[in-house]
């Protein structure tokens, strides 16, 4: 019906931002088709919503074989989020996706969705690596019992992360991303909009769980961003002084924001001065001749190149990646949640959370 046909095409032009061609699409129907029913007003609320959703995308990086996990975390997402604020999704991966993949997401999803496949320079090993030399290193990691020491995928995973997911075609037009990963859980009702937040207080990176990096996975990472700074003193300037990545001797702590989780802005990622770093970094070696993680880059880059005040908690927010948990330790906060405080890992040895406030506290 021409009900319908004005309904899935306000929906498809919402979904993908394109208001102007929703307000084409809008002065069409009042002077070609007055013969409609759909009121003035409710065309008007539609524009609204529109304009009023930051330019931003939930962004997922996972396999056709993650198909359970990362439904039942879309089902999750949606519940708690983005049913109500409706933000549009991308999915990656370095295969295509089936058929069934794409329809069992559709299902579950309330917006828009792009699925594309990586390219090999995004998730794949640079010609200049040294194989012989990655496979010895996997075989020492894999005796020692390094956590994903033997796998090659895991390190193509964190070279994405770290120079190639802002970069992407399908995500070029945002300004704003949420990165969610199969088997997240979000604890708590989501009631306001997060990237809103971001755009209204002037905060381009939010983090919910910090951790301390297994240090015999990154051996040389300081040392090489060292070398960076040294060397590019030009476009740096100053390093900012953060505190809450360094030892009193000034070495590298390990502590990093836990990047499974980050609601941010891309254009910290697609600064001069953090895509200097990341081919210099890159150049080194190190995501394959050692085990970087994205977690530690995106960190030090952060602690080092943008002031603190535009880092936040979301300590309001709930959410477990397994085996770790934050919840919120407000009263009021956790009527909306299915976690409890005690569950966090806030507090815990290996978190850096007390070093983050510390350091917070203490720029005051």
């Amino acid at each position: 019906t021409l009900l319908h046909y004005y309904t899935t095409t306000l929906l498809h032009y919402y979904t993908t931002l394109d208001s102007s061609l929703i307000i084409f699409f809008v002065i069409n129907i009042n002077i070609k088709n007055k013969q409609t029913k759909m009121q003035p007003f409710l065309l008007l609320l539609t524009l609204l919503q529109v304009s009023a959703r930051e330019n931003a995308v939930i962004l997922i990086l996972c396999r056709n074989s993650d198909l359970s996990n990362i439904r039942d975390t879309i089902k999750n997402f949606e519940e708690m989020f983005n049913k109500e604020f409706g933000y549009p999704y991308v999915f990656l991966n370095d295969d295509e996706f089936t058929e069934e993949f794409k329809n069992t997401i559709k299902a579950v999803a309330s917006t828009h969705i792009d699925f594309g496949r990586l390219t090999e320079e995004e998730f794949g090993v640079p010609k200049f690596i040294d194989m012989p030399k990655v496979n010895s290193t996997m075989a020492t990691m894999k005796k020692l019992g390094i956590i994903y020491g033997d796998s090659l995928s895991y390190r193509k995973m964190c070279r994405f992360y770290s120079g190639y997911f802002f970069r992407n075609p399908l995500v070029t037009q945002y300004k704003y991303y949420w990165r969610i990963e199969p088997e997240v859980r979000f604890l708590c009702k989501i009631n306001y909009d997060p990237f809103e937040y971001l755009k209204e207080n002037n905060k381009e990176y939010g983090f919910v769980i910090t951790l301390r990096e297994f240090m015999e996975t990154i051996p040389s990472l300081y040392k090489e961003t060292i070398n960076f700074l040294q060397n590019h003193r030009h476009i740096i300037g100053q390093p900012q002084g953060n505190k809450f990545i360094f030892n009193k001797d000034l070495t590298y702590n390990g502590c990093h924001f836990w990047s499974n989780f980050e609601i941010a802005s891309f254009d910290f990622w697609r600064s001069e001065q953090y895509i200097k770093y990341f081919e210099w970094l890159d150049k080194s070696g190190g995501f394959f001749y050692e085990r970087w993680g994205d977690a530690p880059v995106h960190s030090l880059a952060l602690s080092l190149f943008l002031d603190k005040k535009k880092i936040h908690f979301f300590e309001d927010l709930g959410y477990t990646h397994p085996p770790f948990t934050h919840c919120p330790s407000s009263p009021s906060r956790l009527k909306a949640c299915t976690c409890k405080p005690k569950d966090s890992i806030d507090f815990a040895p290996n978190s850096c959370l007390k070093e983050w406030l510390s350091d917070v506290i203490h720029s005051m």
